[in-house]
């Protein structure tokens, strides 16, 4: 992909900036892998982005979001869904931006704080297959991600919404949180017009929710964050009971130095 106008490119070692990756290389080839598969980075600032006007980048892999935080909405026939994307996340959004949809649908994408794309076109698709095992780690992601919308579409089935808001933080808890003294905090600014998007409800409807859960102690906000008290509601556990191939339930890790979602 060549980076449209405006979007200034630099150069990145993608398996230095993304430590996951670099994980899935044997130790012996490691180093020679982080020094071979570069690729051209861009920053997207904050605001609505036009992904779909992206170039199309033929046989390459995607947009490796390196650091940042976005959201994609999807409405439907006066409904919306919104699905919230971060460090490690694979995006093609100009994926069947041609076909003719089913049924007719929009959908739109905002950066919420500025993101950094590594862009994996044909040529780093090449640097990539001389280490299969990268394949295999990009193929897991996506397969997570797709448990993770199967998990949020569940999760708006709840009837209650102060149970849907519960259960939304304490998933994203899952993949950005980490352990401080009083809890669990989810370093993300998620305002309440962000989060009635992510759980399909409105804006005072959340607000409500949120001060429920605060008068029982679960949930407040903090300057970082959203911090959760007590343990992850048994519905969302139940819920990662049923799914086949779940991921391990929250265990709380130390508070990471560097936390490049947070804001």
């Amino acid at each position: 992909m060549t980076p449209r106008p405006g979007l200034a490119a630099t150069i990145c070692h993608v398996l230095r900036e993304d430590a996951n990756l670099a994980e899935a290389i044997p130790v012996a080839d490691r180093d020679r892998a982080v020094e071979e598969c570069i690729a051209a980075a861009v920053r997207i600032p904050q605001g609505h982005w036009n992904a779909y006007q992206a170039d199309i980048m033929p046989g390459g892999i995607g947009l490796l979001v390196l650091h940042g935080l976005l959201i994609r909405t999807v409405g439907v026939s006066g409904g919306s869904s919104a699905e919230l994307l971060g460090e490690g996340d694979l995006l093609r959004p100009w994926q069947g931006e041609h076909a003719t949809p089913p049924l007719p649908h929009t959908a739109s994408w905002r950066v919420l704080k500025p993101v950094r794309l590594a862009v994996l076109d044909r040529e780093v698709a090449r640097r990539f297959s001389r280490y299969p095992e990268l394949t295999g780690r990009l193929v897991a992601r996506e397969l997570a991600r797709s448990r993770n919308l199967a998990i949020n579409m569940a999760i708006v089935q709840q009837p209650r919404v102060h149970i849907r808001v519960h259960m939304l933080l304490w998933h994203l808890a899952n993949r950005w949180g980490y352990a401080v003294p009083e809890g669990i905090l989810l370093p993300l600014r998620l305002t309440h017009d962000l989060l009635a998007d992510l759980v399909a409800a409105r804006r005072p409807t959340v607000s409500t929710a949120l001060a429920h859960l605060g008068k029982s102690g679960l949930v407040r906000p903090g300057s970082d964050g959203w911090l959760l008290a007590g343990r992850p509601p048994g519905e969302l556990l139940e819920l990662q009971d049923r799914l086949p191939g779940r991921g391990e339930r929250l265990v709380p890790p130390a508070r990471r130095q560097e936390n490049r979602v947070s804001g």
